[in-house]
């Protein structure tokens, strides 16, 4: 049984990190949480551009990823900044937070008076919530308790046929440890859904990928756009690749060779263990916000042109299979597999060392992306603004 070092929260689930987060419930309370964090160290923050002028699924969906992040066992705390007025209903979201057992506080820029008030206050109470968390110790835990979400970007040939297959070796070997792996981008399994679908372990999850990948599709269709304009996306066809179908065999590799266990709605939380798919975007961040709301803990992000991006909560590890890559972003990379198109290492050689390294990171060695600071978040949205 593989160990790693991680927070045990009081609902029983298992941080990898120990986050203060700021979670502005609206657009006009992003830079009162701005000013917040760049005061108090030990907080992150998720600015983002929705909260109000939203009805139905839509307004929804953006509640739900709300609380997913503030529940995310990588966050000990939360301070909540509304403005007052906004359809995001903030003790709502305080309430649903607070399930998990959690200290939330909430603090209303309207009912404090303004701007700089909140934000004397907020700073007031984001120290005493770092102080409070810093007490909880870290713990042995078993690599059951992981959740690790498999996405890619900035493709090229390099991804298909060793960094994504790579993954795919260090999901199977998460998998047998008894933890979970998450899949997303439902853009991405566009002419290889077949196959995606073939390790579904019953009918009704089959059917239920389908219907995913069915209903993107008439979206699509709706707004008239032809698929081929924007996926291959220029880089990846001068990165080599031709198609959608092409760039989505290689895209499924992530997720190895396990049986598909469920597949669940943008945000929602992964009900068990094993291989789980997530309705998702393409667009990076919007998947990987996606994933964090819905509890993971930890994302392996492979790129064959490179990416900087990471997530505020989540550790995001970027694996390349592309040598020259490697070098030219060495500042953002933090393992160049291209050894395995080298013939020096296997697959199963890379997907090893992929596998410790997720080990590794969520004992508390930082990646890249949290060592530059990129805490980049924003919200999948359905429905157009009032």
């Amino acid at each position: 049984m593989t160990l790693f070092k991680g927070y045990r929260r009081t609902d029983g689930k298992v941080g990898i990190r120990n986050h203060v987060l700021l979670l502005p419930t609206v657009v006009c309370a992003n830079q009162v949480v701005n000013r917040i964090q760049q005061q108090v160290p030990g907080t992150v923050a998720i600015p983002h551009q929705h909260g109000c002028s939203q009805v139905g699924d839509d307004k929804e969906r953006t509640h739900q990823v709300l609380v997913g992040m503030g529940k995310n066992p990588n966050v000990g705390a939360v301070l909540i900044v509304s403005l007052g007025c906004e359809v995001m209903k903030a003790d709502q979201i305080r309430d649903e937070i607070r399930e998990t057992g959690k200290p939330v506080i909430w603090l209303d820029i309207q009912y404090e008076g303004g701007s700089v008030k909140t934000i004397q206050k907020g700073i007031d109470s984001a120290r005493k919530l770092v102080m409070d968390i810093q007490q909880i110790p870290k713990e042995d835990i078993s690599l059951s308790e992981i959740i690790v979400g498999v996405k890619c970007g900035g493709s090229d040939s390099t991804s298909g046929l060793c960094s994504n297959p790579a993954l795919g070796k260090a999901s199977d070997l998460i998998i047998s440890e008894g933890g979970c792996i998450v899949m997303g981008e439902t853009t991405e399994i566009i002419g290889a859904e077949h196959i995606v679908a073939e390790k579904a372990v019953s009918d009704d999850i089959r059917h239920k990928l389908y219907s995913y990948v069915e209903r993107f599709e008439k979206e699509i269709e709706r707004m008239g756009v032809d698929m081929r304009g924007g996926n291959p996306s220029p880089g990846n066809i001068e990165g080599g690749l031709s198609s959608i179908e092409e760039k989505s065999l290689g895209c499924i590799s992530k997720a190895g060779t396990s049986p598909l266990q469920g597949v669940v709605e943008y945000a929602q939380s992964i009900p068990g263990k094993g291989y789980y798919f997530m309705d998702s975007p393409g667009n990076d961040i919007e998947c990987v916000s996606g994933m964090a709301a819905a509890g993971v803990q930890v994302v392996c992000f492979t790129t064959g042109r490179g990416t900087p991006t990471g997530n505020p909560i989540l550790p995001v590890i970027k694996i390349t299979g592309n040598e020259l890559t490697g070098k030219r972003m060495n500042d953002n990379i933090d393992m160049d597999i291209s050894s395995v198109l080298q013939g020096k290492e296997t697959l199963d050689q890379a997907g090893k060392r992929i596998f410790d390294e997720i080990v590794d990171i969520s004992s508390g060695s930082l990646t890249k992306a949290e060592i530059l600071g990129h805490q980049e978040f924003s919200i999948n949205r359905i429905g157009i603004s009032l």
